[in-house]
C-alpha cells in the first residue's frame, strides 16, 4: 500500500513555488539593490544643488 497525500499540502506547496517564481521574476525586471537606490539618490540631490546654483535670481 502507498502513503496517502494530503492534497491540499501539495496544491498550496505549488502555488508558493509559482508566487516564488513570479517574485524572482519581478525583481530581475524592476528590482535594484540598495546601493543602486541610494547611489541614485544621491545622485539626483548633486544634479539638483547644481541646477539651483546656476538659477537666475528674479527681481
Amino acid at each position: 500500500m502507498s502513503k496517502p497525500v494530503n492534497l491540499n499540502r501539495f496544491r498550496k506547496k505549488k502555488a508558493r513555488a509559482e508566487k516564488r517564481a513570479r517574485a524572482d521574476e519581478n525583481a530581475v525586471k524592476h528590482g535594484r539593490t540598495k546601493a543602486q537606490k541610494e547611489l541614485e539618490k544621491s545622485r539626483n540631490v548633486k544634479d539638483l544643488a547644481n541646477f539651483s546654483k546656476h538659477r537666475r535670481d528674479e527681481e
